[in-house]
Formats: C-alpha cells, structure tokens, sequence
C-alpha cells in the first residue's frame, strides 16, 4: 500500500458521509465514482452556508451579492489553479460538461464550411463525439473518426496521424476513457493538432478525480470538466485560451456581458455549486498540504501532493483488482491488463461475463453493498465499436477513498456471482 496515504485513509473517509451508508445487511462499498464520486462534508457545508448567508444574484450593490460574487471570483481562481491556469477569466462554468461542450461546438461551427474536417474518437464518451459530429453537419462539414485497438482499447495513433491534415478544423479526444480508463496521450495529439493548424478540444472529466490537470502542458486550446466527478456538486467547468473565448461569438442574451468569464456563463448560474466545487477543490487542497505536512504550501503545489499521493494509492488499488481477475476465468477485462503499462491506464475497468448479462452481475453486486455500473456509460462510440451493445460492460471505479479491504470484498463476490 501507499504507506502516505493509507497512513491517512481512516481520516479521508471520515470526511464523506456517504461512506457510513449501510446497504441492508452490508456497508455500503462505491465504486461507481466514475459516474460520480460522494462528496466530503465540507463540500455540503459550503453549498448550504452559500444558501444561508450568500444567496444573491450577480452584479447587485449589496452586501449578498457582493458577497457571492466574492465566492465566486475565488471558486474561478481555485478552478484555475487546479488546471493549472494562471487566468481565472478563461474558466467557465455551466450545467455541466455536456451542455458547455454544445455550446462552444455551435460556436466553433460558425467558423467552419463544406471541404473543413473534424477529428473525434471511438474511444470517448458521447458528450466528445456527438456534439461534434452534429456541428459538423450543420457546417457542411466532414467528420473523421480516431479508431481504436480493440485488443487493448486504445487509440490507434498510426489512424490519427493518417486522417489529420491541413483540412482539420477540430480534434476532439479525452484524456482518459470513461469506460476502461485508457490515457490517451494528450500532449503528442495537441502537438500534432497544432502544427497541422487544427484546433483540440480535451474531455478531461473522467481525468480530474485522478491526476493533475496541466492546460499549458497538455497544449490544448479547450478543455471541459465536471465538478460532480472530482468529490464536488453537479457543475460543468470549460477552460479555453483567452484569445480563442474572446474572438469567438458565444450564443447568449444580449445584456450578457462580453467580458470573461461571464460571455460564456449563459443565464443564472448554480452558485450556490460554484461554491461547492471551490470547497471540493479546497478538499484537495487541504489534502494535499496534510500528506505533505506543510500548511504554507501554494494551492497548485498542495494539489500536484495531493494527485501524486492519489495516483500512487489508486494504482495500488486498482492493480490487486486487476491481478484478482485473473483467477475469475469467466469475467473478461476490457482495456489494458499489464502492469508494465500501469502508466497508460487510471484505475477504471470495465469486465463481461461469458454468460450473465451486466445488468445481473450489478444487480447481484449491489445486493451485497457493491455499487457498480453497467451499460455504456455514455461511451456509446466505444462499445459500438466492440460490438458490446445492447448490454454494455460492468465499470468497476477506483478512487482514494475506497480501500483494499472493500476491492476484496468485490472480488469475492465476484467470484460468488460466477
């Protein structure tokens, strides 16, 4: 085990109320956080102090409402820093990442004609592929499509390289899978997307509750996010380059200010969320400065402690998962299952059964306290390509707060359930 963090994991639990949940004669175990993980108590004591002492809408000249524009400058800025951007105005928040993604895709649509291509990924989850694909139609224009290989559910480079050219407008692909926790190497397609004067957007939701987010290193132009899936409330978060938000036209009302960030934060926003997701990232802040037992650590230093110590425990985690399959011969993994790759996968997987459908091995699993997923999860483009539907996989999610204790008790009942 990671002896820092399990050194603390009695404590982290301690902060998430969810994980007291008993479920019938069991504890409840989640490991359905790739669908969205439970959050700490400060996270709803944030969300509730904003209702009671903040509530107020933007812009008014009194004290509420200076107040919560106060929280919400600090909620951009916190935001930034755990992408690692030194201009708060480039965050935008919404709905969530779906709904932000339709929004800056009809945006960049204005700009495209008959003869443009787009780029999108057979790996991704549908909120990165369709969006675009229906921009496109509406531009007249081409849609190219990143296969993948099969055999380990990762993106076929060799592909990608092949169909970018000069014509590419857009490359759209996520940093991780949210079905089999692939790492798509983001850095090298940014780079080739750039030279060959293509814009990239990341899909970096499923990537945020595991590693450090770095927009400057990633070398993308947009990146999205959602708060519910790093320990924080159901709000979607859009990161893009000044210089992009600003020339682009944002589909809103027109007394809307042009400024960022409020050009691309269309109506009322959630801020009594916004507030949530700067205790969520102050979470990880603060864990950060405890594993590293130093209280004065900057906000972004405290967070690269934070996912280094969560990368190291999660790794663990998700390999004895892994290695415990290896004696259920009717259970198949899907996605890359060798360890000298570790780097190449966070700790998501998805199985099948030889015979039971997924929706019988969650249901028998939730029976005994286990919550997982089954189906698509929206990653329709991958599961069409392996020719998994209409039933889909079971999605197995690790993050810091489970244990080994609850992953051997899944595996045990996997092994009943077989």
């Amino acid at each position: 085990m990671s002896a820092v963090l399990h050194d603390h994991i009695d404590h982290i639990r301690s902060q998430f109320p969810a994980l007291s949940r008993e479920a019938g004669d069991h504890s409840a175990a989640f490991f359905d956080g790739p669908a969205g993980t439970q959050v700490p108590q400060r996270v709803i004591d944030a969300v509730s102090a904003y209702y009671v002492q903040h509530n107020a809408n933007h812009g008014g000249l009194f004290p509420t409402s200076r107040e919560s524009d106060a929280v919400l400058a600090t909620a951009h800025q916190a935001v930034a820093d755990l992408l690692g951007s030194d201009d708060p105005g480039t965050v935008s928040f919404g709905p969530n990442m779906t709904t932000l993604t339709l929004s800056l895709s009809r945006a960049l649509a204005r700009r495209w004609k008959p003869g443009d291509e787009v780029i999108v990924s057979r790996l991704d989850h549908d909120a990165n592929f369709t969006p675009w694909v229906l921009a496109a139609a509406d531009a007249g224009a081409t849609v190219r499509y990143i296969d993948i290989n099969p055999i380990d559910c990762t993106l076929d480079l060799d592909d990608f390289k092949a169909k970018l050219n000069d014509r590419t407008r857009l490359v759209a692909v996520g940093c991780a899978s949210n079905a089999v926790g692939s790492v798509n190497p983001v850095k090298e397609i940014c780079q080739l997307s750039s030279a060959a004067g293509a814009l990239t957007f990341l899909d970096a939701v499923h990537f945020a509750p595991h590693s450090l987010i770095n927009v400057n290193e990633f070398g993308c132009d947009f990146l999205a996010c959602s708060a519910y899936k790093f320990f924080g409330p159901h709000v979607g978060i859009l990161w893009g380059r000044r210089r992009l938000l600003e020339e682009l036209s944002a589909y809103k009302l027109r007394p809307a200010a042009d400024t960022l960030p409020d050009k691309w934060m269309t109506g009322t926003q959630n801020h009594e969320c916004i507030a949530g997701t700067l205790a969520a990232v102050d979470y990880l802040t603060g864990l950060g400065r405890t594993v590293a037992d130093n209280e004065t650590l900057s906000r972004r230093s405290a967070l690269k402690r934070a996912y280094q110590t969560i990368t190291e425990y999660e790794q663990q985690l998700i390999w004895h998962l892994i290695d415990g399959l290896r004696s259920l011969e009717s259970f198949r993994l899907w996605g890359i299952g060798d360890p000298l790759r570790h780097a190449e996968r966070l700790p998501t997987i998805s199985i099948t059964h030889s015979r039971r459908k997924p929706a019988e091995i969650a249901e028998g699993l939730g029976r005994k306290g286990l919550f997982v997923w089954h189906g698509n999860y929206y990653a329709l483009p991958l599961t069409e390509r392996l020719g998994l539907e209409p039933d889909g996989m079971i999605r197995i999610g690790v993050v810091h707060y489970n244990t080994l204790e609850e992953v051997d008790r899944l595996l045990a009942a996997l092994q009943d359930l077989a």
